[in-house]
């Protein structure tokens, strides 16, 4: 089942009586025109180079930047096209960023680390959180709401021969 959504579109007199005519043309009613209208000019909307160094137009990166949850949505939208971000998105990306319960890492030496990227994100945290991040980006709530993650390494469980005495008793 395929939903859409109403917007309101703001046209000068000139473009919507154009648009009125190429609607005509295409035996269209004008809302239907406009939405094909927008969904042709994402082939040409260029975000850039990704990481294969080919240039992707947002046509070519529909089926990844959109998800149903809107927590995935941003995270893919900031993972792959940061300089997209609203300010108010980047906030809340930031405050994503910078949560190491929200990522795959390692402990290095004694401290948690964890690289931002695609493969390491927790989905499935992202979503169960999603509400205490907005809340905290909006200031509706303080970061202590937020999840923690163990920061420093835990003092390593003695085990098997480690806490023998070094001294041979005989």
């Amino acid at each position: 089942m395929s939903r859409t959504v109403t917007v309101s579109v703001r046209l000068d007199p000139k473009l919507k009586y154009l648009a009125e005519i190429a609607a005509r043309e295409q035996r269209r009613a004008l809302s239907s025109y406009i939405e094909w209208a927008v969904a042709q000019s994402l082939q040409q909307c260029e975000l850039g180079r990704y990481l294969d160094g080919q240039e992707k137009t947002l046509a070519d990166e529909a089926d990844f930047l959109w998800d149903i949850d809107e927590a995935d949505r941003l995270a893919r939208l900031a993972l792959r096209y940061p300089h997209l971000l609203t300010h108010d998105e980047q906030v809340l990306w930031k405050l994503i960023r910078e949560n190491g319960s929200l990522w795959r890492g390692r402990f290095d030496k004694t401290e948690w680390k964890w690289h931002v990227s695609e493969d390491s994100i927790v989905w499935e945290r992202l979503r169960e959180h999603w509400s205490k991040f907005v809340e905290v980006a909006e200031g509706k709530a303080k970061p202590d709401v937020l999840p923690t993650w163990r920061k420093t390494k835990p003092l390593s469980e003695k085990g098997g021969f480690d806490d023998m005495d070094d001294d041979i008793p005989f």
